[in-house]
């Protein structure tokens, strides 16, 4: 599909093959504050997650893609979540898993892919993501591709003891 091809970048569906790679992130403590998990996952939830990620999203309500370079070396994951097909909008969540990875733009062209997806594909209104301040990175690559940050949500997030404020971004497609 074109629409998930980009100059350093593809997004493409979960494959069997993918269990130990998001076994590993799901179960990576450094991640746990951005994805709301509390608890490891077993590897026996995540292939089963894998086995019914082919359900189309409007049953499910998200879809969630692995990032791959060129060179089809995974780098990351990026999710539709919590879609609203009424009011045609979904959350997006990206995450580029290893440091040496960041920074060199697979996020940025991700997210870009996953926008004109969401919007040219599904028909959505609008997408919107939920960043913890003081993460520059995400606000970074959120603010490059058009969104904008349109609300505070104060003391959001509890994490290691501690109450985080998180932003709320928003990208409204104006094409209809």
């Amino acid at each position: 599909m074109l629409t998930l091809q980009g100059k350093k970048v593809y997004l493409r569906a979960l494959e069997p093959e993918d269990l130990d790679f998001v076994h590993k992130i799901e179960n990576d403590e450094d991640f746990w504050e951005i994805s709301s998990t509390q608890s490891p996952y077993s590897k026996f939830l995540i292939r089963q997650y894998i086995e019914n990620a082919h359900r189309d999203i409007y049953d499910i309500k998200q879809l969630r893609l692995v990032i791959c370079t060129k060179r089809h070396r995974r780098v990351g994951l990026i999710d539709v979540y919590d879609l609203e097909p009424r009011d045609r909008r979904a959350a997006l969540g990206i995450l580029i898993a290893s440091k040496k990875d960041r920074k060199k733009g697979y996020g940025s062209e991700s997210l870009s892919l996953l926008c004109d997806y969401c919007f040219t594909h599904l028909g959505l209104h609008q997408v919107y993501a939920n960043v913890t301040a003081g993460n520059a990175d995400s606000m970074r690559v959120f603010e490059s591709n058009g969104f904008r940050k349109v609300g505070l949500k104060k003391d959001w997030s509890l994490f290691n003891g501690k109450f985080k404020d998180e932003w709320l971004y928003q990208l409204i497609n104006n094409v209809h």
